[in-house]
């Protein structure tokens, strides 16, 4: 098979943004497969929200989702959730930290995270990698779209079943 033989693939990426600029981004990464590894739901007795049980992978994966910031000290994450077999994340990038380093781009925190994560967690996978190539990134516009994504990470696992990544 040659290059040429090869699938386009879609390009996700807003041409001629620049992903290093101070803002806020929602993002997904799915577990290659859409392999169920990262958590379990559990349904709520009576009112009580479903809740997220992590796995050993998802609590290394949650791990590094909160070290991201002291990684990058001008990325903040404002919220996350850790699905069966996918995450979202709001990244906010702020700007250069102190002038010392330029800010990381979106691209250079999810490969970190995805990097980190995959060596971490060798012992508890077979030969697949953990993470799909790539990932679904949103630019956050305005503050009824980042609040409109925050409610849908804290509600998404309510809705698991009927979740387009859902898997038994």
């Amino acid at each position: 098979m040659t290059a040429l033989d090869l699938p386009k693939r879609k390009q996700i990426r807003l041409p001629e943004f620049d992903y290093s600029t101070p803002g806020a981004y929602f993002v997904t990464i799915c577990t290659q497969n859409r392999r169920c590894i990262l958590s379990d739901i559990a349904v709520g007795e009576g009112l009580a929200p479903p809740a997220v049980l992590l796995t050993p992978i998802g609590k290394c994966v949650e791990e590094q989702i909160r070290a991201l910031p002291q990684r990058y000290p001008m990325v903040t994450i404002d919220s996350y959730v850790i699905m069966p077999n996918h995450l979202h994340m709001i990244v906010r990038i702020s700007g250069e930290a102190g002038g010392a380093s330029p800010s990381p781009t979106l691209y250079d925190v999810v490969r970190v995270l995805k990097s980190l994560t995959t060596r971490l967690s060798r012992g508890h996978l077979e030969d697949l990698p953990l993470w799909q190539r790539g990932y679904y990134e949103h630019v956050i516009r305005g503050e009824k779209d980042y609040l409109e994504i925050w409610e849908y990470n804290d509600t998404n696992p309510a809705r698991w079943a009927e979740d387009r990544y859902y898997g038994e």
